[in-house]
C-alpha cells in the first residue's frame, strides 16, 4: 500500500502569501476530510498531491519518492483523483467512461480485457449505475455523473484515493453510500483523502482532518481533536451549536 507524504509543503494560491508549510503523513488505512472555506485552498491542494500542479516550495512523497521525479502512468497506478466539476470532451458510455480507470494497467495499444470488463462492472454496481452501463455519460443527472466518477475510480484502483467533494450533487441515500464506501475502502488499506463541505460528514466518516484557513494558515491530526466547535468557529467565521446524535458530534449554524 502507498504513503503520501508532503514535506515543507506550500501549495500555490495565486494572491496570496506563503501559507503554513505542511508536513503531513498520509497513511494507508486513513479516511481524511479536508475543510476550510472558499478560496482557501483545498482543490489546489488536491491537484498538487496529484501532481497536477505545481507546489510553491516543499515537495510531495510518493512511498518515500518525490512525485515530481515519477512519470505520469506510475503516479496513476497509485493515485486516483476524482474531480469537483468535469468537462465530457467526447460522447462516450457509463462503461466506457468507468474502463478509462484501466488505462494506466494497460500498454498504449493493449484494449481492455475481461477482468477489466468485470471490475469496471462490479464498480459500476457498487455504486448503482449498473444499470445506465449503455446510456451516453452526457445524458445523466449530476448524481449520476458524479457515482459514475468514483466507480471510474474504483476501477482504477489506486491505493491512495483523492476526491473533490465526493457527495457533491448526491441525493441523502447516494451520499451515505459513498462515504460507507469510502470508509470500507479505507479499511481495506487505501488512503482516502477528500475535500468536503459538510462537517457533519467529516465528524461521521473521517478518522484524520485537515483544517485551511484562506490566510494560509493550517492545522491537522486526528477527527476528534480537530473537530472542536471554537476551531471550526474560527475556520468559517461562523457561530455553531453542537449537539451529539448516533455517538457523533453534529454542528448546527446558528444565525447571528
Amino acid at each position: 500500500m502507498s504513503t503520501l507524504r508532503t514535506r515543507g509543503l506550500v501549495i500555490n494560491v495565486p494572491g496570496r502569501p506563503d501559507g503554513y508549510a505542511l508536513d503531513m503523513d498520509i497513511e494507508p488505512g486513513q479516511t481524511w476530510g479536508v475543510l476550510g472555506p472558499n478560496g482557501a485552498g483545498k482543490t489546489t491542494l488536491l491537484h498538487t498531491l496529484a501532481g497536477l500542479l505545481p507546489a510553491r516550495s516543499g515537495q510531495v512523497l510518493l512511498n518515500e519518492s518525490p512525485l515530481a521525479d515519477l512519470k505520469r502512468r506510475e503516479i496513476a497506478r497509485h493515485i486516483g483523483l476524482v474531480f469537483q466539476e468535469r468537462q465530457d470532451s467526447f460522447p462516450a458510455t457509463v462503461m466506457e467512461t468507468a474502463l478509462i480507470g484501466r488505462h494506466p494497467w494497460l500498454s498504449p495499444w493493449e484494449s481492455e480485457q475481461g477482468d477489466d470488463q468485470a471490475r469496471a462492472q462490479q464498480a459500476l454496481t457498487s455504486l448503482d449505475v449498473d444499470h445506465l452501463s449503455d446510456r451516453l455519460l452526457n445524458t445523466l443527472s449530476g448524481g449520476e455523473r458524479q457515482r459514475v466518477a468514483i466507480a471510474t475510480l474504483m476501477t482504477q484502483n489506486p491505493n491512495v484515493w483523492l476526491l473533490d467533494e465526493p457527495t457533491n450533487h448526491l441525493d441523502l441515500h447516494h451520499q451515505v453510500k459513498v462515504m460507507h464506501l469510502l470508509r470500507n475502502q479505507a479499511r481495506d488499506g487505501k488512503t482516502i483523502f477528500m475535500c468536503l463541505h459538510d462537517l457533519n460528514l467529516a465528524a461521521r466518516w473521517c478518522s484524520h482532518v485537515l483544517l485551511l484557513y484562506t490566510n494560509g494558515d493550517a492545522c491537522w491530526g486526528p477527527a476528534n481533536a480537530m473537530l472542536e466547535s471554537s476551531a471550526l468557529e474560527k475556520l468559517y467565521n461562523q457561530k455553531l451549536i453542537t449537539v451529539e446524535a448516533d455517538g457523533a458530534p453534529v454542528f448546527v449554524p446558528v444565525s447571528a
